[in-house]
């Protein structure tokens, strides 16, 4: 899918709201040409991109520099055994599925638009056949990198607590991993835990800003398009300011007794449900509404190279087909949704914001 919306992106020339115009008359009634001039939105790029070495490469020399002390810390091996250990029986349980497929969404921030934003810079020959592949391979490194060096932390905290790994993950994974069972090992840290807790929280820092880059990139270029009269920096300075006050608001909740709760609730529905149902109608539209011969075409036209029976099966078939079984037999199973390893269950009024969330976003792609 990684490889689809580069190539739908670098196509188009247009960002993830404009490119389904630009795409096919049958998914909004016109037909693809190509712009003359994208200046404006290339400097913006640039400057983004200026700034993505620093936001990609500082996280690798933290997460090295962690990997080495988590791997001289007593019990490391035991948490780094458990991140690999493998229950074949779990391939049953549909939250497994729905978990792995929206952490590919998130890792390779597919379904967001950045991807399609980003490849709509490409120079129209660009190779996003080499792009794909080395961004993807990266990703798996980097996520088996992430993973053997926090389990590894993990690990030492089981040691000194005399219990087994799976019980140090006390907030039950997901963002509580990252704020509250892995701060915790961090501070039982017999050497400069204050060192290892500042560099750890301004990866996490520097992570979310190239987060935020990307994410603002997408809307900025949303509203280029559909306003090409509007110079950048207008647009710009105006999504800066509307994400600094929804920023606030965001805030405000999470320093709350109930912020961890909420936050869940919203990552739930806002950050990977949604997503989720995105990427089912985005990869539909473009594989049986426009069309898999006619995709295949357009990029073999693009790129100059005949597309393989493996893709047009990938895309297809595979994929489209997968995600949609997956989120049946997810919604199928579907379980109120709890919090923690308490299992702690959200009111009825509560799960009801989270759904609201979920439906407001679905209904603003449909119409």
């Amino acid at each position: 899918m990684y490889y689809m919306e580069m190539a739908l992106g670098q196509f188009s020339s247009r960002g993830n709201v404009k490119m389904y115009e630009k795409l096919s008359p049958v998914l909004k009634g016109e037909v693809l040409k190509e712009i003359d001039d994208i200046s404006d939105g290339i400097e913006g790029v640039k400057s983004s991109g200026k700034a993505s070495y620093f936001l990609a490469l500082f996280p690798y020399v933290i997460m090295i520099a962690l990997l080495i002390r988590a791997s001289t810390l007593e019990g490391a091996g035991d948490g780094m055994y458990y991140f690999i250990e493998t229950d074949w029986n779990r391939l049953t349980d549909a939250d497994v599925w729905y978990a792995a497929v929206t952490q590919c969404f998130f890792s390779l921030n597919v379904g967001f638009g950045s991807i399609i934003m980003f490849s709509s810079y490409n120079g129209f020959s660009h190779n996003i056949n080499r792009d794909a592949l080395v961004v993807t391979t990266l990703d798996t490194f980097t996520s088996l990198l992430s993973g053997v060096t926090i389990f590894g932390i993990l690990g030492n905290l089981a040691h000194e607590m005399g219990v087994d790994p799976s019980e140090v993950l006390s907030a039950g994974g997901g963002t509580g991993l990252a704020f509250i069972s892995y701060p915790d090992a961090i501070s039982k840290f017999s050497f400069a835990p204050w060192l290892f807790a500042i560099l750890f929280f301004f990866m996490l820092f520097v992570l979310g800003v190239g987060s935020l880059v990307a994410l603002q990139s997408t809307l900025n270029t949303a509203f280029s398009d559909a306003f090409p009269n509007v110079k950048h920096w207008v647009i710009s300075t105006c999504t800066a300011i509307a994400c600094f006050f929804g920023g606030i608001n965001v805030r405000d909740t999470a320093i709350l007794s109930g912020g961890q709760y909420m936050l869940d609730l919203v990552d739930h529905f806002g950050g990977t449900f949604i997503i989720f149902v995105f990427a089912i109608l985005e990869v539909t539209a473009v594989t049986w509404l426009y069309g898999i011969d006619n995709f295949c075409l357009d990029l073999e036209f693009m790129t100059q190279k005949k597309v393989g029976i493996y893709w047009r099966i990938c895309w297809g078939i595979l994929m489209p087909v997968l995600l949609i079984v997956i989120f049946i037999y997810f919604i199928a199973t579907l379980q109120p949704l709890t919090y923690g390893v308490d299992n702690l269950y959200y009111p009825d009024g509560i799960a009801a914001i989270g759904w609201c969330i979920l439906g407001a976003g679905v209904l603003q792609m449909l119409y």
